[in-house]
């Protein structure tokens, strides 16, 4: 998001960003395997900023399941293994909120979290989820991270019918530092398409474990159900990457580690 104010998207921001996700012109395709495409979008050469792009064909997920999945937060910590801590920090109107995420970074990085504004939006039978970062002063920057900046990170569902859908991934994030080549090689190659199958997975198992927690309770679909403190947007600035840490890790080697199965 552009600009010196935090506003919440609207329906033009919604429009823009369904847009990108369905163009293809300027973006190379990095891998195309199993149903699922990653492309790639370089945005200046020798920076660790750039963009990703990854598109799945979800069979036997209908839309509002990919939708619920994605927003339930107390689910996404029993399949995101990648998720240090997770949590929301208070809500802004009916289809926006403000969260802390923090995720593990491959060996030998440091782990990097975000503080970010997220809003959603049904668009007919489709679904559209997204943030960008901000500031608040209850949550700066901790010791044992590095804070990223998220510009703009999201998720499009397009409804295929009852049962398919197909989702569309798009983050341009800026992780603060200079990164190997590795790094930004297996993002595309193999970390991106790793986590879209996780959350295929994960789709697949939400019913059974939603019927035993909390069934009724989806305050993304029913804002009455809501428990979150309202926040002020005045509390909320927008996080800007040049006032945080930038490390230089591009000389570290990747390390062997067991990859997760699931």
């Amino acid at each position: 998001m552009s600009g010196q104010t935090v506003t919440i998207p609207d329906d033009r921001a919604f429009a823009s960003f369904k847009a990108e996700c369905l163009c293809e012109e300027g973006w190379t395709m990095t891998y195309s395997k199993g149903g699922i495409t990653v492309w790639t979008q370089v945005l200046e050469e020798g920076k660790s900023v750039h963009k990703i792009k990854c598109r799945m064909v979800c069979k036997d997920v209908p839309a509002e399941t990919m939708y619920d999945v994605l927003h339930d937060i107390e689910y996404r910590k029993k399949w995101d293994s990648n998720v240090i801590e997770t949590f929301d920090i208070g809500k802004l109107t009916v289809n926006a909120d403000v969260g802390y995420y923090s995720w593990k970074c491959p060996k030998p990085l440091r782990n990097r979290d975000v503080i970010t504004l997220r809003s959603w939006l049904p668009v007919g039978k489709d679904y559209i989820i997204m943030n960008y970062s901000v500031k608040h002063a209850k949550y700066p920057p901790k010791k044992d991270m590095v804070r990223a900046v998220s510009i703009q990170t999201g998720y499009m569902i397009q409804s295929q019918g009852p049962t398919n859908c197909t989702l569309t991934y798009m983050a341009q994030v800026d992780p603060r530092g200079s990164l190997p080549k590795w790094v930004v090689n297996k993002s595309s190659h193999f970390l991106a398409p790793h986590a879209m199958k996780k959350i295929s997975k994960a789709c697949l198992k939400y019913a059974e474990w939603k019927q035993r927690d909390s069934p009724n309770f989806k305050p993304w679909l029913y804002p009455e159900q809501a428990t979150l403190p309202t926040i002020p947007l005045s509390e909320l600035s927008i996080q800007r990457a040049e006032s945080l840490e930038n490390i230089d890790e591009s000389s570290l080697a990747e390390t062997q580690e067991r990859e997760d199965s699931d």
